[in-house]
């Protein structure tokens, strides 16, 4: 099965949907209105709408949720669409926070899910840091991200970033995995002059493109590169950051 076989809807911020060995996931639900949104750390502040509402969604089986303590990932609009969700899968502390249907999931654990008439859809959580430092450093200022893989029998390999600002990480999901045939990569390099001198806390363009090297990716469709006053690089600059790295014909914008 081609990497194109996986189409992907992307609604805005780090919000996507895919269907995938016959179930249907969504990466951080963030649907609710712009402007000012209190979270853990700085206030955030979004700036343009989801490309949808939750109604717009159809049956969802699976949340892939990076995390929960940011707005930019789940905000309350996302918060109330998980009661309707039957699992979401997310770090450990927010498998905690978030009720009977989350499951938390430490880094290579792995969930096996029943597909529609038969076979299983593996889910293995895969590491992540939201932030410029060590991950105990990160950890203690941004909080627990985590990151997933997806794989079943003749099925592509598809890999969810989650909001990962370092490269190592990557390189070991690549032992493990490469070629990836699908990455959604979260992007945008959102910044905050307060924390870790103001580097990104979640790749930049280049490191997008890194990243996409270094897995040996297929195709990649970005996500987490706007509606938020945070993000402070575009699609422009990704696409500048493929066209230099000599990767552009690897994008994929997604469906809306």
């Amino acid at each position: 099965m081609s990497a194109s076989a996986t189409p992907v809807r992307v609604f805005g911020g780090p919000t996507a949907l895919f269907e995938y060995g016959g179930l249907r996931f969504l990466t951080d639900p963030t649907f609710d209105d712009p402007g000012e949104h209190e979270s853990v750390g700085p206030v955030l502040t979004k700036t343009s709408p989801a490309r949808g509402t939750p109604a717009d969604l159809g049956h969802v089986d699976v949340v892939l949720l990076s995390h929960d303590e940011h707005a930019d990932n789940l905000d309350d609009s996302g918060r109330a669409l998980l009661s309707d969700v039957p699992l979401t899968l997310t770090t450990p502390g927010g498998g905690e926070r978030l009720g009977d249907r989350a499951r938390g999931m430490a880094d290579w654990e792995t969930a096996e899910l029943d597909r529609p008439g038969g076979g299983t859809v593996t889910v293995t959580a895969v590491p992540a840091i939201h932030g410029p430092a060590s991950r105990e450093e990160v950890e203690a200022v941004a909080g627990q991200v985590v990151g997933f893989v997806l794989t079943g029998d003749g099925l592509p390999t598809v890999y969810v970033s989650g909001d990962n600002a370092a490269l190592e990480p990557v390189r070991e999901i690549a032992e493990r995995f490469a070629p990836i045939d699908t990455a959604l990569l979260f992007a945008g390099a959102p910044r905050f002059p307060m924390l870790f001198d103001g580097e990104p806390l979640v790749l930049d363009s280049a490191g997008a493109a890194e990243a996409t090297r270094i897995l040996d990716a297929r195709r990649v469709v970005p996500v987490h590169y706007e509606g938020w006053a945070h993000f402070t690089e575009g699609r422009d600059d990704l696409e500048q950051a493929f066209r230099t790295a000599d990767l552009a014909d690897r994008l994929d914008w997604g469906s809306e």
